[in-house]
């Protein structure tokens, strides 16, 4: 009986310590400062209004204090490390009631994550650097923007066809002349496919860095033209005809050529770096010489035969090309005598 009245009150004495500790956890507000987190602004449901931090969609909050109880606040560093994210915070208007432009008490910001509110965590008011920050809201009025193609490089490429020329969006009264621009952005794939056939895309405008673009309500057909020709016509200087035996004839003839002013000219389309690694080759021409032109040889007969353009190697037809037809070359064999020893 003894023995369990003593553990009865052991267990009440260990309750009530355990009473005790979460109590003073709870009644012991304590604080810790976090540091780099970052403030975007989310797309606003007002499609008229431009709302942003002097025309940046974030800012970045340098140091803010969380106050709470030990635990929380432990907790709380311990979720951050784990998810650095969580110092990612959203800035959304219509919470703050936002309709024109002012500054905001950062605090008053970042109180309004669900995650700290959750914690039953509050920022510190005197604690953040900076301390509030300006919010720009501007009304956006429709324009009539130009269609410009941009490739993934941000560099302005020059369309064939844009249909319709024009479309119609919402953008700062200020944006003037050049500033009209709604930009189609075009993927290396897409410039290729617009080559041969209409593709449809979307234009869009970006009212600031970093902020996601608005894209239009109106697409727009696109046809590219064809690929820019490189090649110019272009005449080969001092070309050479080489021979080519086959090891059963060499050195036994010599190839007399009746039409070599025909076969030494050459015209070619080429860019400029083809051109000057065709003429540095040490034979533009080779005509080749086979058994199978023995006989022909020895009867004395001309031999007609296509001859062979030695374009250097690593460049395809769309760098270098012959523009007339293949020469024929006309041509007898004449036996080498032998000397005798």
């Amino acid at each position: 009986m003894l023995k369990k009245i003593k553990v009865k009150k052991i267990a009440v004495v260990v309750f009530l310590t355990l009473l005790i500790w979460v109590w003073a956890d709870l009644a012991l507000d304590t604080t810790k400062p976090f540091y780099n987190a970052t403030i975007s602004i989310s797309k606003t449901s007002n499609p008229d209004l431009w709302i942003s931090f002097n025309e940046k969609s974030s800012i970045n909050i340098k140091k803010f204090d969380l106050k709470g109880s030990v635990s929380k606040i432990n907790q709380a560093e311990d979720a951050i490390n784990k998810d650095p994210a969580k110092l990612n915070f959203t800035f959304v208007p219509e919470q703050m009631g936002i309709t024109k432009s002012g500054t905001l008490p950062v605090w008053e910001i970042l109180n309004k994550s669900d995650w700290i509110r959750d914690m039953g965590l509050s920022v510190v008011e005197e604690s953040c650097d900076p301390c509030e920050v300006s919010v720009n809201v501007v009304d956006l009025v429709p324009r009539d923007l130009t269609v410009q193609c941009f490739n993934q490089n941000n560099e302005l490429i020059k369309a064939e066809n844009v249909e319709p020329e024009t479309v119609e969006m919402l953008v700062p009264e200020s944006w003037l002349g050049e500033r009209q621009v709604a930009r189609v952005i075009l993927s290396p794939a897409d410039i290729l496919k617009a080559r041969s056939e209409i593709i449809e895309k979307t234009p869009q405008i970006t009212l600031a860095s970093g902020q996601q673009p608005r894209l239009s309500a109106t697409t727009v057909k696109i046809k590219m033209p064809p690929e820019a020709d490189l090649r110019q016509p272009r005449n080969v200087k001092d070309p050479t005809l080489g021979y080519c035996f086959s090891p059963n004839l060499q050195g036994q003839y010599m190839v007399e050529v009746d039409n070599l002013p025909e076969i030494n000219t050459i015209s070619i389309k080429a860019t400029d770096v083809a051109k000057i690694a065709y003429e540095s080759m040490l034979f533009q021409v080779i005509l080749e010489i086979g058994d199978d032109d023995v006989p022909k040889a020895e009867g004395g007969q001309e031999i007609r035969k296509e001859v062979i353009y030695n374009f250097p190697r690593g460049f395809g037809e769309d760098e270098i090309q012959l523009v007339d037809s293949k020469t024929i070359a006309r041509f007898k064999l004449i036996k080498i005598p032998s000397v005798d020893n």
